[in-house]
């Protein structure tokens, strides 16, 4: 009998394995207690932290190369950031090696820092001298840009330095020499016969054509130098143009309308060339049409030297004019009127912070178009004034220095400096 009634107790059985089965189903809802008990051990450890009963995780560098990429570009572009950034570890060396981080650094600061000025001391024979701006650990050392054996001739002449090339005039060598003092690269031109007996001003400027390019590391791109002469002995202008690319000097560009420039670094305005040219005029050069103008320069005084006048980018980034009349600069700018032709509008700003000159001769010295400003001597000493400001800083002394070249440049580790001495021993300077 008992067999006969062992089936009826299976739905018995069925029921509470189904019992069970709502009992596994419903048993979730238990589970907001389980966490909430971890829930409580978390936050008990958060608060045995802050009480200082367990130390804290030490915090961990971002592991992503993008965001620390981010991080890096937004150092500052000054001589030490870059080093000290590439001895942090390998990985960071080689991001910030890597020539696209360079490529994005340089387009978020658009432009290089100004290194300092170079300049030759006249009782020294003309001997090289670069004189550092900036302060500690950012101040290069002056034996790190070196000249070679050009800079052991009394017959060199400094004429441009721009997008981080300077040129120098090889009197002995009859010709140019491009250098770029960071790599310690130089590429020797000898000049075209027609300038080997005339006295001549120059220009060196960056080539590179890729769309975003940023100058100031334009280390081994294509370059052109254009060389300028325009002097009382001459009864024409002549001009002529080296590409790096072609590797020739091209056609010599000749006018008749002649005017006599002195020893002067051009203006790079736009897509043209800029030297002052006697007292009423301007010399301009159109580097796409390779044609010569000579524009009228603005109503000025005669009792101001001809060495205190400087062609200028004015903040809209037109043609300005500034003549020193210390301690006032008068900015003029040039403006459009209406007629296809222009005047010039004049605003007179004082130069503060400089010491009194009474009966001391004050010269300008240079002007640096991408920094906007200006180097004077004043009482032995060299001073530099921006222009936007009228904020002056003393540099050095100028006392028989002659020369003086303002050198602009982006910093990058692992490029060798005159002498192998590397990016990182800046450092240690």
């Amino acid at each position: 009998m008992g067999r006969r009634r062992s089936p009826r107790l299976h739905p018995q059985i069925h029921a509470s394995e189904q019992g069970a089965g709502m009992a596994r189903r419903r048993s979730p809802r238990l589970h907001p207690q389980i966490h909430a008990s971890e829930d409580g051990v978390r936050m008990t450890r958060r608060i045995r932290r802050r009480r200082g009963k367990s130390p804290a995780e030490p915090a961990s560098l971002p592991d992503d190369d993008d965001i620390l990429r981010e991080i890096l570009v937004r150092l500052p572009p000054l001589p030490s950031s870059l080093p000290r950034a590439s001895a942090v570890c390998k990985r960071w060396r080689g991001l910030v090696t890597d020539p696209r981080f360079l490529r994005q650094l340089y387009a978020h600061h658009r432009k290089p820092p100004l290194l300092g000025v170079f300049s030759r001391r006249k009782h020294l024979g003309n001997e090289f001298q670069f004189n550092p701006i900036l302060d500690p650990p950012d101040r290069i050392p002056p034996r790190r840009f070196n000249l070679g054996r050009c800079s052991s001739h009394n017959g060199y002449n400094f004429l441009d330095s721009r997008h981080g090339l300077v040129l120098v005039e090889i009197r002995f060598l009859k010709g140019v020499v491009v250098w770029d003092p960071i790599s310690s690269e130089q590429r020797r031109l000898a000049i075209p016969p027609e300038f080997e007996t005339r006295s001549f001003n120059g220009a060196v400027i960056c080539a590179a054509g890729e769309q975003g390019h940023v100058h100031g590391g334009c280390h081994s791109n294509p370059f052109k130098v254009v060389l300028m002469s325009a002097y009382k002995l001459f009864s024409q202008s002549l001009v002529c143009v080296y590409s790096s690319e072609t590797g020739i000097w091209g056609n010599l560009i000749l006018t008749e309308a002649f005017c006599e420039i002195r020893r002067q670094r051009p203006v790079l305005v736009g897509n043209s060339l800029y030297w002052v040219c006697s007292r009423e005029s301007i010399f301009e050069f159109d580097l796409g049409e390779h044609g010569l103008t000579v524009i009228a320069g603005p109503p000025v005084a005669d009792d101001i030297i001809f060495q205190n006048h400087q062609v200028i980018q004015d903040q809209h980034g037109a043609l300005g004019y500034a003549i020193l009349s210390y301690p006032h600069f008068e900015l003029w700018q040039r403006k459009a009127n209406g007629h296809g032709g222009a005047t010039w509008v004049l605003e007179t700003h004082t130069i503060l912070e400089l010491p009194q000159a009474e009966g001391v001769m004050v010269l300008l010295l240079a002007y640096d178009c991408d920094s906007d400003v200006i180097l004077l001597s004043v009482s032995g000493n060299t001073y530099m004034v921006q222009l936007k400001s009228m904020q002056s800083r003393k540099l050095y002394e100028t006392i028989d220095i002659t020369g003086h070249l303002p050198f602009k440049s982006f910093y990058t580790p692992g490029t060798a400096i005159a002498g192998g001495l590397n990016g990182a021993e800046m450092l240690q300077t």
